[in-house]
């Protein structure tokens, strides 16, 4: 009578087949993941979530300065971001400091969140 196991594979005995990953399907092949090499426009990484390189700028320098002179727009301005800066600077300085809210909420946000430079590259952590 024939065995009915499949026929051994290179050192593996008959009937031994590697276990399957988690969640996979058996006979199908899963989707290949793409490794990031290290790249030289990338001189500060790349961002874990988009892939793309991370700015020169530091999210915390820029939430910092945003926090501390809010009225000033400091952090816009290390952005780059001129004309958001510029209209946070005239709203703070026409309301008399009461739109300075606007530039603190916006440094807060900067320090919490994954916010972009004026290229659209992501701020380094």
């Amino acid at each position: 009578m024939p065995d009915p196991r499949p026929a051994a594979h290179h050192g593996q005995a008959a009937g031994d087949d590697p276990a399957p990953a988690p969640g996979a399907v058996p006979g199908v092949a899963g989707p290949e993941v793409p490794r990031a090499a290290p790249r030289a426009n990338a001189p500060y990484g790349l961002d874990g979530r988009t892939g793309v390189p991370f700015s020169d700028r530091s999210r915390a320098v820029a939430g910092l300065l945003q926090v501390l002179l809010a009225p000033f727009a400091a952090g816009r301005l290390y952005l780059g971001d001129t004309k958001l800066a510029l209209t946070q600077i005239v709203v703070s300085w026409a309301t008399c400091g009461l739109g300075a809210v606007w530039p603190l909420v916006d440094g807060i946000r900067l320090l919490v969140t994954h916010p972009v430079d004026h290229t659209g590259r992501p701020l380094r952590p």
